[in-house]
């Protein structure tokens, strides 16, 4: 089981139901000042510490994670082809990299921070009205909670906008943060598509190629955030997991507190005001028959708040009608598929019925 059980002699049914009616996810038991956290949020010791914490090298210098500077990317063809190898290798053997003049106004990204954070401190009788765990609707807030009868939630509150196709009525969004979400996404959808081409370059395909798929033309963005937390050692921000997208763009603030298993160890990845971190999501791996990685991370609870903004791009409505594969331009016969094939709603539903008991749904579609 990946998600720690609760045990102990209480209701855990009646606790969620309890948590779930105030519509004021953690936020609200944070701002109740308790010294400890309810039982529902507590994890077992054993799967909070079932990998160990990287600190230092051998050399005694901290390991990072492979920054890739886009800086004249698009001008410049010699620099672009430097860049396209440091994305394949960084696919190949990090499924995580840092990308860094990215061409989003740091303004921008300010904004759409202080934005996420002012949502979710507005007094709860103005985020009620969004509060939902209707997977149908694209605007929503919650806590994320489990659905695995005696799993421990996560110190964690989300914001969640889908735009499908690229298309969200701007009038759906909440009034605290439309204007940056807005600006945000428009500038994430033009970071995309050089992405997509990049992506495809790495795999030896024509730029075009995931373009034409359509398999990142759908955007879900999730502003997260971690309250402040009296018992950070028994419970989590995010637990491991690996995102079931074809690839995700994270902004953190400046404190910082995701954690990606490098090695079987737990790795820290600093903030870095301006830089965006990039992962490749499970879907990635398996069209590219496993060329790139999709590797499991999660997010540490703290005594201070924290907020992310993650933008998890998805496939467009056409294309989630049709069949996934490896791409058959990787495939050969000393390089068979290794993944059946798949809708991505399949996938999705897959996932969701085993969240918190298992990390990925990959194994279930390998061959």
């Amino acid at each position: 089981m990946v998600g720690a059980s609760n045990n102990g002699e209480y209701d855990w049914a009646k606790e969620m139901k309890e948590f779930d009616s105030t519509k004021a996810g953690v936020k609200g038991l944070a701002d109740a000042a308790l010294s400890e956290i309810p039982k529902l949020f507590i994890h077992s010791p054993e799967f909070l510490h079932s990998n160990p914490i990287l600190k230092i090298t051998d050399g005694g210098a901290r390991l990072d994670l492979p920054t890739i500077d886009f800086q004249g990317v698009a001008a410049e063809q010699g620099r672009r082809q430097v860049v396209v190898e440091e994305i394949r290798k960084a696919a190949q053997e990090w499924g995580f990299f840092r990308i860094v003049n990215h061409g989003i106004p740091l303004e921008t990204m300010d904004a759409m921070l202080d934005a996420a954070k002012l949502f979710h401190e507005q007094p709860n009788e103005e985020k009620k009205p969004f509060y939902s765990s209707d997977s149908s609707r694209r605007v929503k807030f919650n806590s994320n909670l489990p659905v695995l009868e005696n799993n421990a939630a996560c110190w964690r509150d989300v914001l969640s906008c889908v735009f499908l196709d690229d298309q969200l009525d701007p009038q759906d969004l909440p009034s605290a943060c439309r204007k940056e979400v807005q600006e945000y996404v428009k500038y994430m959808i033009e970071l995309r598509e050089v992405m997509a081409e990049l992506l495809s370059e790495a795999l030896g395909l024509p730029s075009d190629h995931l373009s034409k798929i359509e398999c990142m033309k759908s955007q879900a963005l999730a502003c997260n955030y971690y309250p402040k937390c009296p018992q950070p050692h028994k419970t989590l921000g995010s637990s491991k997991h690996s995102d079931t997208t074809f690839l995700t763009l994270l902004m953190q603030d400046s404190i910082g507190g995701l954690q990606i298993l490098h090695n079987d160890e737990w790795m820290d990845v600093p903030a870095a005001r301006g830089a965006l971190i990039a992962n490749i999501g499970d879907l990635m791996q398996i069209i590219s028959n496993d060329r790139f990685i999709s590797v499991e991370h999660r997010v540490v609870a703290q005594t201070v708040h924290r907020v992310s903004v993650a933008s998890f791009f998805t496939p467009s409505l056409k294309a989630m009608g049709k069949p996934f594969e490896p791409i058959k331009e990787l495939l050969s016969h000393e390089n068979p598929a290794l993944y059946r094939e798949f809708l991505f709603r399949e996938y999705c539903e897959h996932y969701k019925t085993k969240f918190q008991g298992v990390t990925s749904a990959k194994p279930h579609y390998r061959i």
